[in-house]
This record gives C-alpha cells, structure tokens and sequence, in this order.
C-alpha cells in the first residue's frame, strides 16, 4: 500500500519487509559453533526479528550433528506465561501471532516434516517453544513462508550447489549467513545468493555503517551507511560547455 502510494505521487520511499533468510551449513563448518549462532539468530525476540535465520540448509552430512547441537542450544530458551521468573524467551506479539504460527506448523507436518522439538501451542496464551522442524521440503509453509516464531526449519541438501539453489528458492531476499572452515568459498557462495547482505560465520544483523535492505519481496531501497543517506537525494548533472 505504502509503495501504490508513492508510486501513484511520483515520490521515492524505501521498503524493508519480511524476510526468510537462509543459514546454510556446509560439512566443512565449526558445527558447534554454527547451531550456538543458529539458536541465537533463530530464537532471540522468540523469532520475531525481520532477519532472524529462518530455514537452515544443512548438508546431508553434518546434519544430525547439527541438528543434536541445535537441540541443546535451543532447551535453553524457555517460555512460560505462568512462571515468567523462569523465562529465558519471550512470548509472542499476540496470540493471533501464536495461532498462525502453529497453523504453518501444523500443515508443514502433515505434508511431511517431522517436528524434533516444541511444536506445541501454548495454552491459550501467546507463548510458543523453541522449536525444531526436520526434513522440510518444497510445499510445505515451512519451506516457502516466513515464520515468524521461534520454530527452525531444517532443509537437508547433498551438495552446494544445491544450498544455493534452496537459498535463492524463496520469494524473499533479505539476507543471509553462511557457515564454513574455507572463506573464499563462502565468499563465491555469497556472491551468488539473492539478498540484500550475507553473514560469514556469524549472525545477520544491522550496523548504521552499513547499507541494509533486501530485494524481491523483502523489499527495496537502501537504509544506513551512504547509500542509506542518498537514498531520497535527487542527483543533478551539470555540463558546462568549453
């Protein structure tokens, strides 16, 4: 609405949407180290942040060790309306929230997925846990929606190339991370996934040095760091003959 607005008065704006970033592990990463920065990219704000890792590509080969390291990192966030004290992960928004949630959930297991961990609504209330979603493929809402919870959805792939096919696989294009031991492939990797910034080794997250924003429907436009500044600057051009 925002952007047929502005269309329609010939004025600029800047879009920042959803997003459903990828955090692709191939088998030569620092496994442990990947899922503590899964856990917490997934699972801070109980999954409610724009660029929080949503489907985690893992390689075939590294995926169970993957997927038992998630599983401890992920009992350590807690959520319980009735004992807050002993809370280590906050609610959701609101229960509307909870209940689409769960619906995507729901429909991505009976199409397949195999729920690891949580997966359970909470009791009437806006609380959801920490949860694992297993063998998530094409299809499935897990796969093609974004998730706006704390839930993980686990893609199983054989190869890179096929990481980077699954990465690009989705309306979205926010951001992404990348978990390896070799740099320069990670960067050639990088280089060929649609979104607005890539994370090496690390969590995505925003810095006013840096210009961030997506493409496709995470967006358009630019904020923070020079290109955020000159975003709504109009150049002039001016040749004066000799």
């Amino acid at each position: 609405s925002v952007a047929a607005s502005a269309g329609q008065a010939l004025k600029k704006c800047v879009l920042e949407l959803g997003g459903s970033d990828a955090f692709i592990v191939l088998d030569d990463a620092d496994i442990e180290k990947a899922a503590a920065i899964a856990a917490q990219s997934r699972f801070s704000n109980a999954g409610q942040t724009c660029i929080a890792a949503k489907r985690f590509i893992v390689m075939d080969s590294v995926a169970e060790n993957f997927i038992d390291a998630l599983k401890k990192q992920a009992n350590r966030y807690i959520c319980k309306h009735d004992t807050p004290a002993k809370s280590t992960m906050a609610p959701l928004a609101k229960l509307s929230l909870t209940q689409h949630l769960h619906q995507q959930v729901t429909d991505s297991v009976q199409k397949g997925a195999v729920a690891l961990l949580g997966c359970e609504k909470g009791m009437g209330f806006s609380d959801y846990p920490a949860s694992i979603l297993d063998h998530v493929t094409a299809g499935m809402p897990a796969y093609s929606e974004e998730l706006f919870g704390p839930v993980a959805s686990i893609i199983r792939v054989s190869d890179i190339e096929a990481a980077i096919v699954t990465a690009n696989d989705s309306r979205y294009g926010l951001a992404a991370a990348i978990f390896t031991g070799d740099s320069h492939k990670a960067q050639d990797i990088a280089r060929q996934l649609q979104g607005g910034s890539v994370f090496i080794n690390t969590l995505v997250k925003s810095d006013v040095r840096l210009p961030f924003g997506g493409c496709k429907q995470s967006g358009f436009g630019r904020e923070m760091a020079q290109l955020g500044i000159r975003e709504f600057t109009n150049a002039k051009t001016l040749v004066i003959a000799a």
